[in-house]
C-alpha cells in the first residue's frame, strides 16, 4: 500500500509542476515583452503605474446619449488630462477637479470634441496652445476659476468656438487683457464671455468686460508719474460701478445632462439678475425669496422647471411668470402664500405638474382663482392644496371647500336673494359655477338656482 500511495504521489508532482509553469532560474532567458513594454503576464517594472491609468480610466464614466460621446471625469481630484481617456468622446466633463494650469496641446488629441467643462477647478493659467486640435468645438465653459488675464490667440485654435463662459473669475482688467476683450466685443460674439466682470482695479472693478471701455485698461498706466506732486495732470479715472449682486457667481451652471443654474442655500433674497437665456431648469429652493415681482424670468425663455420651495415666499405679483410659456414643472411648496391674485397662473400654458404643499392657505373668497384655473387645465397634477385658515376649514381639500361655497356663503357676501336665497347643490354647468365664484363682480352674474328639477318656467333674478 505504501509503494503504492507513493507512485501516486509521484504522478501528481509533475502535473503540478507543469500548471504553475518554469520556475526563471538564475539563467533564465527574459520573457517575450507585450505591446506596452511589459510581459504578456503583466509581472514587470511599471505595473504599478499602468494600473493606475487603468483605475483612473474606469473611474471616469463613458455614455453615449443622442448619438453623441461622452466622457463624465468629474470630481475626480484630477490634476491633468489622463493618457488612457478615450479620443473620439464629443462632450469631455471635467467640472470640480483640481487643475491648475492648461498647458500647450492639451486638448490637441481630441480631435472631435464639441464641448469642454472645465468650470470650478483651480484654473489661474491659460498657455497660448492649451486648445490647440479643438477645431470643433463649440462649447466652452471656463466659470468659477482663479483666471486673472488671457489673450485672444487661446481662442484662435476654436473657429467654431459659439458659446463661452468666463464669469466668477478674478479678471485684472488692465493692459494684457486687451486683445480678449476687443475679441469678445465683437457682434457676431453675442454668447462669449457674457457675466464676466473686472476685479481690479478698484476704478474698473464690477464692470462687463462685454461693456468695458477698451481705452479704459490701458488708462491707469498713463497715469503712472503723473501725480498732483509732481507736476502732472492726473488723468480723471472711469466712475465706480455700484455693483449688483452677482449671483453668476454665487449659483452654480451645470450644461449636462441639460442646462441647470444651481442658486440651492445662497440666502438670496430676490431672484437673479440676468438669467442666463438658455438655462431649462432653475433651482431657487432654500433661499429668502418673500416676494416675486413683475418679469423676473422674462429672458429664460427656455426654462421647464422651476423650483422655489422653502423661501418664505408670501405674495406673487401677476405677471411674475410672464415669459414661461414652457414651464413644465413648478414648485412652490414650503412658502408662506395664502392665496394666489386673479392672473398670477395666466402664462403657464404647458404646466404640467403644480407642488403647492405646506403653504397656509386661507379658504375664503381669494382661493377660488386657483380652483377655477385648475378645473379648467386637467392636465396639471397638483399636490398639497389644504386649507389652513380659518380654524372651521382647517384640513379640508380646497377644492372641497370651494363646493361647499353657494352653500354656505359667508355672511359678508350675502345678498338678499328673495325666492332663490339659501341654495343647495349648485347648477349643473360647473364651468359657469366657478366662473361666477371667481369674478370680482359676481354680484352681476346669476345666483345658483334652488333646485335642479326641470320646470316649464325658470325665473332668474340679477342682483
Amino acid at each position: 500500500m505504501r509503494l503504492l500511495a507513493t507512485l501516486v504521489l509521484l504522478a501528481l508532482v509533475p502535473s503540478a509542476e507543469l500548471q504553475r509553469g518554469p520556475r526563471p532560474g538564475p539563467r533564465a532567458q527574459p520573457r517575450p515583452r507585450g505591446p506596452r513594454g511589459g510581459d504578456p503576464g503583466g509581472r514587470v517594472r511599471g505595473r504599478g503605474r499602468a494600473g493606475a491609468v487603468k483605475r483612473q480610466t474606469q473611474e471616469c464614466k463613458e455614455y453615449t446619449e443622442a448619438g453623441e460621446k461622452y466622457l463624465d471625469c468629474q470630481d475626480r481630484q484630477l490634476t491633468t488630462v489622463m493618457q488612457g481617456w478615450p479620443k473620439d468622446i464629443d462632450h469631455l466633463l471635467l467640472a470640480r477637479n483640481k487643475i491648475q494650469v492648461l498647458r500647450d496641446n492639451m486638448f490637441s488629441e481630441f480631435t472631435q470634441m464639441k464641448s469642454l467643462d472645465l468650470q470650478q477647478n483651480d484654473i489661474s493659467m491659460v498657455e497660448e496652445g492649451a486648445f490647440s486640435g479643438l477645431s470643433q468645438l463649440t462649447t466652452l465653459l471656463l466659470q468659477h476659476n482663479r483666471l486673472k488675464t488671457a489673450s485672444e490667440e487661446v481662442l484662435l485654435p476654436m473657429p467654431q468656438l459659439t458659446y463661452l463662459r468666463l464669469f466668477d473669475n478674478p479678471w485684472s482688467c488692465r493692459c494684457p487683457l486687451d486683445s480678449l476683450v476687443r475679441n469678445l466685443q465683437v457682434p457676431s460674439n453675442r454668447n462669449l464671455g457674457n457675466y464676466a466682470r473686472c476685479a481690479e482695479p478698484p476704478s474698473l472693478r464690477g464692470q462687463k468686460l462685454k461693456q468695458l471701455s477698451v481705452d479704459a485698461l490701458c488708462a491707469e498706466e498713463s497715469q503712472v508719474g503723473q501725480r498732483p506732486d509732481g507736476g502732472g495732470v492726473e488723468l480723471p479715472r472711469p466712475p465706480t460701478v455700484r455693483e449688483k449682486p452677482d449671483t453668476n457667481s454665487l449659483c452654480r451652471t451645470y450644461l449636462f445632462p441639460k442646462p441647470l443654474l444651481d442658486c440651492r442655500n445662497k440666502d438670496l433674497k430676490r431672484v437673479p439678475f440676468e438669467l442666463p437665456s438658455d438655462i431649462v431648469k432653475l433651482d431657487l429652493s432654500g433661499n429668502h425669496i418673500g416676494q416675486l415681482t413683475p418679469k423676473h424670468f422674462l429672458f429664460a425663455k427656455d426654462l421647464k422647471l422651476l423650483n422655489l420651495s422653502s423661501n418664505g415666499l408670501d405674495r406673487i405679483h401677476t405677471a411674475a411668470f410672464a415669459g414661461l410659456l414652457y414651464l413644465r414643472e413648478l414648485d412652490l411648496s414650503n412658502n408662506s402664500l395664502r392665496y394666489f391674485q386673479y392672473g398670477v397662473l395666466e402664462d403657464l400654458y404647458f404646466l404640467r405638474k403644480l407642488s403647492l404643499g405646506k403653504n397656509p392657505w386661507f379658504c375664503d373668497y381669494n382661493i377660488h382663482y386657483l380652483i377655477y384655473w385648475l378645473k379648467h387645465h386637467p392636465g396639471v397634477a397638483h399636490t398639497g392644496l389644504v386649507c389652513a385658515e380659518p380654524k372651521e376649514f382647517e384640513g379640508w381639500r380646497v377644492a372641497d371647500y370651494v363646493k361647499t361655497y353657494n352653500g354656505e356663503c359667508p355672511k359678508d357676501r350675502q345678498t338678499d336673494r328673495g325666492e332663490q336665497g339659501g341654495g343647495q347643490g349648485g347648477t349643473e354647468n360647473d364651468a359657469q359655477e366657478l366662473t361666477a365664484e371667481t369674478d370680482e363682480r359676481g354680484d352681476r352674474l346669476p345666483s345658483p338656482l334652488k333646485d335642479r328639477k326641470r320646470k316649464k318656467f325658470e325665473i332668474i333674478r340679477l342682483s
